[in-house]
C-alpha cells in the first residue's frame, strides 16, 4: 500500500518513530509540529491521511480538526488521532469531527499499520 501521510505531533521522538515506521511500510511522510503548521502543509502536500495528536502548542488537534472539516477541499481527508490521553470526553469530541480511529499513546505499531491500511483502502475505494 502506498500513500502520502501527514503526521502532526509536537513530540519530536513520536514524529521520528512514526515517520520511520511509515517510510518502512512504503508511505510518503510529511511532518508538522502543531496544528497550524499541519494546516499550512495540507494545501501544498495534499495528504491521503492525517495522523494527528490532540494536545499541541500553537493549535491543538481539535482546532485543526475543526478547520479541516470546515474547509470543503479538506473535509474528507481521513484522520486518525494519536493521543497521549484516552479520556472519553476527548474521544467523543474527536468523533464529532468524523475521525477514523482514536489510538492512545504508547501505541502498538502493528495496530497503527493495520488501521492505516484499512483506512487508505476504504478511502481509495470511494474515489
Amino acid at each position: 500500500m502506498s500513500g502520502k501521510i501527514l503526521v502532526v505531533d509536537d513530540e519530536k521522538d513520536i514524529l521520528r518513530i512514526v515517520a520511520f515506521s511509515l517510510q518502512k511500510w512504503g508511505y510518503e511522510v510529511i511532518t508538522a509540529n502543531n496544528g497550524q503548521e499541519g494546516l499550512n502543509k495540507i494545501s501544498a502536500e495534499k495528504p491521503d491521511l492525517i495522523l494527528l495528536d490532540a494536545s499541541m502548542p500553537v493549535m491543538d488537534g481539535f482546532k485543526m480538526l475543526e478547520q479541516l472539516r470546515n474547509t470543503p477541499d479538506w473535509k474528507n481527508i481521513p484522520v486518525i488521532m494519536l493521543a497521549a490521553h484516552s479520556d472519553s470526553r476527548d474521544i467523543d469530541r474527536a468523533c464529532t469531527y468524523g475521525i477514523v480511529a482514536y489510538i492512545s499513546k504508547p501505541f502498538d505499531p502493528e495496530k497503527l499499520k493495520e488501521t492505516i491500511e484499512k483506512t487508505l483502502s476504504l478511502s481509495h475505494s470511494k474515489s
